[in-house]
């Protein structure tokens, strides 16, 4: 891994370890170091530090927001919420046709 947190040999859209998101959150929240300065130390876009912040914030209730649980929650809800929607229309499609079977 290089020190910026991501794997070796990395390419496109940068990804970054929990760990080095933390010990960056850490660096503003807990030690009252700017996010530009931080940001600059450790090699990352100020945007996506603040954002880092922003919702580490919200995660110890420091700010009005979801928290990362809640988003994930979120996330699977949507996703369940997409399936039980297909389900139920193939359902009432299957209704429908034994119906007309059955009236045959």
């Amino acid at each position: 891994m290089e020190a910026s947190g991501m794997p070796a040999g990395s390419a496109g859209r940068r990804k970054f370890t929990a760990e080095f998101r933390a010990d960056a959150v850490a660096l503003v929240l807990d030690e009252d170091r700017s996010i530009a300065d931080v940001a600059r130390s450790v090699g990352i876009v100020e945007q996506t530090l603040g954002n880092w912040v922003r919702q580490a914030r919200i995660d110890r209730g420091e700010k009005e927001g979801l928290t990362t649980d809640e988003r994930v929650e979120l996330v699977r809800l949507r996703k369940e919420n997409r399936q039980l929607l297909m389900e139920r229309e193939l359902l009432k499609r299957a209704t429908v046709f034994w119906v007309q079977e059955s009236t045959r």
